[in-house]
């Protein structure tokens, strides 16, 4: 328990005296960049609208809670996910990504995320309806590592995870580039640890600031005709950084035994708190519903003030998400399994966001 409060306290400290680390700040909403960070698209997670700093696992916790990476039920994890967010835009996303345990307590995990914006006809002042098109590429890749605590029984209690992300944004003529850090804990108690407790803080980092020839125009030297090739200056701009803080609860039902694997069923309670340093804060409750933890049902709502004002939204999700989770072992009693995952969130405009995902427990 020493650890854990120590660690906690390391964490709290470091974004304590990390600008804008924590604490919503709606009015520097829009002043941050690579967004993307924020998106979630693994479809498990978000069938839950992502309040699971405590209790994610595997692969999806490189995106919320490196602390978690350790904690697949496998030895190794391979999850791939697309998502088509708010359909009707023509956004999307893809992501990949690989966990392994390495020796008794350590895993890695690795992950690759990009995003798809379609093609966007490029045009100009005398030719408006465009010369042909172009694609932005937004992706990032990450590396993180986590390792578990155990106590003098050999149960694992706390775990703790670090993570990098590196972050790539270009346009065919202009190109940024920054690091993310990520930092989580997560706790673990109760007889059938079923009581778990987690925080994360995600996305700090360095700044980013685009370069290149689409910044640069030709102009005329002063006082001369000599044509010289200009570049234009551009603001830097920070990392979306935020704090998540949660709880979850499993509830298992009579005849569910300690490694799940009972013929009965489990409810889950999740609840988040996060703190944003460029928006509002939210804070969240989600369900999963499991039978046989073979079949999952999940569904959330996650709220933000003024999230329902038509003129000072900050947001176009409803909040409301869910998802379901099919999960089969390759052999009766294996622990190697393929779990087939899909999720929707409902929006204010467009036709919602549709994920779906498979993962393979080896």
């Amino acid at each position: 328990m020493n650890k854990l409060i120590f660690v906690i306290a390391i964490m709290f400290m470091g974004s304590i005296f990390t600008p804008h680390a924590y604490a919503g700040n709606p009015d520097r909403q829009g002043e941050a960049g690579a967004y993307e960070l924020l998106l979630n698209p693994w479809a498990r997670a978000a069938g839950l609208n992502g309040l699971v700093v405590s209790s994610i696992t595997g692969v999806e916790a490189m995106r919320f809670n490196p602390a978690g990476i350790g904690r697949l039920y496998g030895s190794t994890e391979v999850n791939i996910a697309h998502t088509q967010y708010m359909v009707g835009t023509g956004l999307s996303l893809t992501a990949g990504g690989l966990a392994q345990k390495i020796g008794k307590n350590g895993a890695i995990g690795l992950t690759l995320m990009s995003m798809g914006f379609g093609d966007i006809p490029l045009t100009t002042t005398n030719q408006p309806m465009g010369i042909t098109t172009f694609s932005p590429s937004f992706f990032n890749i990450g590396v993180g590592y986590s390792h578990i605590f155990r106590d003098k029984d050999g149960n694992e209690k706390i775990s703790i995870g670090l993570a990098v992300r590196i972050v790539s944004e270009s346009l065919t003529n202009a190109s940024a580039m920054g690091a993310a850090f990520d930092a989580g804990v997560q706790y673990v108690t109760g007889n059938n640890k079923q009581i778990k407790f987690g925080i994360a803080l995600r996305n700090i980092g360095t700044k980013m600031k685009f370069s290149g020839d689409g910044l640069a125009f030709v102009g005329m030297a002063p006082n001369g005709t000599t044509p010289l090739s200009v570049e234009e200056r551009v603001a830097a701009f920070e990392l979306p950084s935020l704090l998540h803080i949660g709880a979850s609860y499993d509830f298992l039902f009579p005849g569910e035994t300690e490694n799940r694997e009972g013929n009965t069923s489990r409810l889950s309670v999740n609840a988040m708190f996060t703190a944003n340093s460029f928006a509002r804060d939210q804070f969240g409750l989600g369900l999963e519903y499991a039978f046989r933890e073979m079949f999952m049902l999940r569904a959330a709502f996650r709220y933000e003030n003024m999230m329902f004002s038509t003129m000072n939204s900050g947001t176009i999700s409803n909040g409301f998400t869910a998802g379901l989770t099919a999960q089969i072992p390759f052999k009766k009693g294996s622990s190697k399994k393929i779990a087939f995952d899909y999720a929707f969130e409902l929006t204010k405009d467009f036709a919602g966001t549709h994920s779906i995902g498979l993962r393979i427990v080896l």
